[in-house]
């Protein structure tokens, strides 16, 4: 844009609006505010020394900012130019070094806090940067602290929590209670008739009694949510003890003061007269004191085969279904809850179960399996069921062959793989083994099913033939 003085700016009515909502904003860098000003006051005809003197601010930064919309516009007018200033000094061995302190806890420093704040951490740069051999970081400033660290991704001053893996079984326990869904899974798509019920258990404990010291306000034009006074007082706590029926949805709930070894079998007393005697319940649950107690033992030895207890790993609630319908109670039900008395708080726990059953959610629990793994599966699978007789030798020793290479080893409890072979001979691969008229012993059949199962093979031939194509 052409001028005829130096110091005379023409802006345009756009540039003129931006450089006042500039000026005007209070977010905005005081340098930023202050070249709007300069364009804006040597557009209203201003010279250099009037528009210095007006700022106190030298004549030789009017000219600058005045030259660099001449070259270049307003954008390039409010900021600085790239590569000005000192070129940093910091060496990587010293960025290192910074970081290596910024790692470890203030407390080895002998500092009694236990994670570092900015200031602090610069401090302490500061004053072992010389006998660490960086004298250079004598001078560093906390913005540099910051800069290295962000550009590093530490943040020595925030937690984010994680969950040790505590248990050396962990991948065993989860496969058996994986076996136990896809069993579920499977008769509640077939129909089939079982002698075993299955059911997820835990305990919510710590459920608090509220009560309000004000009653609540309705939601209204002034206020469109529900009003509450800040005080309030506590009646107690209860606990929960549910058990969800995997096939049917149902939950079965029993409300007590604790949740010692002596409320856990009077849930089982209850799920033992739910029950048909012919039937065996089977419990997934977790590693509680009171469900392994000898109190619980000895009554489990007093109904022998009646319950079978498939526990979930340590650190590994999130396996449990039941898990899920607690989430959802938290948030639907439990959120907000104010009592007069505890006895009204078990009620209403009493009284959403009955609303629950009353339209019952089957949970499923819905296992991702590694898309290669299960195309290379598929593959086999196919493969298998168009051999030929001359090759199934051969087949079971390459099945065994890959079960080795991929480090599956058997769980525990073989009942329930002779179950699920059962159910897998009967709709995948018996019309193949009847047509070549091979007669394999029920050892094979599990051994190979059993291959299959931890593969994480729980879909039919045909899909798998369609994933492996």
């Amino acid at each position: 844009m052409s001028r005829t003085r130096q110091n005379e700016v023409k802006l345009a009515e756009n540039e003129i609006d931006m450089l006042q909502k500039i000026v005007r904003t209070r977010t905005a860098e005081a340098r930023t505010v202050q070249r709007a000003k300069i364009l804006l006051y040597s557009s209203e005809g201003m010279n250099n020394t009037e528009i210095a003197e007006k700022l106190d601010i030298n004549r030789r930064s009017v000219y600058n900012c005045i030259s660099k919309y001449t070259a270049a516009g307003v954008d390039a007018a409010l900021v600085d130019l790239a590569g000005r200033g000192r070129q940093a000094t910091i060496t990587d061995d010293e960025n290192a070094w910074i970081i290596s302190i910024a790692c470890r806890k203030p407390i080895e420093f002998g500092y009694a806090q236990e994670l570092w704040t900015l200031s602090k951490l610069h401090y302490q740069i500061k004053m072992s940067c010389e006998e660490a051999g960086h004298p250079e970081l004598r001078d560093i400033v906390s913005s540099t602290v910051w800069g290295i660290l962000n550009d590093a991704e530490i943040k020595p001053h925030k937690i984010s929590y994680y969950l040790e893996r505590r248990d050396p079984e962990f991948e065993r326990k989860m496969e058996e209670v994986l076996i136990v869904y896809k069993q579920v899974e499977i008769q509640f798509e077939t129909n089939e008739d079982s002698d075993t019920v299955t059911l997820s258990y835990d305990e919510k404990p710590g459920i608090q009694a509220i009560k309000n010291i004000a009653p609540d306000l309705p939601p209204s034009k002034e206020h469109g949510c529900v009003g509450r006074d800040y005080e309030y007082k506590r009646l107690g706590t209860v606990s929960l003890l549910a058990g969800m029926d995997l096939h049917s949805g149902e939950i079965i709930p029993l409300v007590r003061n604790s949740h010692k070894s002596s409320d856990f079998i009077d849930f089982l007393k209850i799920l033992d007269e739910k029950y048909d005697d012919g039937l065996k319940i089977r419990i997934i649950l977790d590693n509680h004191s009171a469900h392994t107690s000898k109190e619980t033992m000895r009554y489990l030895t007093s109904r022998p085969g009646r319950f079978i207890f498939v526990f979930t790993p340590t650190h590994g609630s999130w396996l449990n279904l039941i898990e899920s319908f607690f989430s959802k109670m938290a948030r639907a039900f439990l959120r907000g809850i104010r009592v007069n008395t505890k006895k009204e708080l078990i009620e209403r726990i009493y009284r959403y179960m009955d609303e629950v059953n009353a339209a019952p959610v089957v949970y499923r629990w819905q296992f991702k399996m590694d898309e290669k793994h299960l195309r290379n599966a598929g593959e086999m699978l196919r493969s298998f069921i168009c051999m030929k007789k001359r090759q199934w030798s051969a087949c079971f020793a390459y099945f065994r062959t890959y079960s080795a290479a991929n480090d599956i080893s058997k769980p525990v409890f073989s009942s329930s793989f002779y179950t699920i072979s059962n159910i897998f001979f009967r709709r995948f691969i018996s019309s193949s083994l009847v047509s070549f008229n091979v007669c394999l012993t029920d050892v094979i059949i599990v051994d190979f099913l059993l291959m299959l199962y931890l593969s994480k093979l729980f879909l039919m031939a045909d899909r798998l033939s369609r994933i492996a194509e």
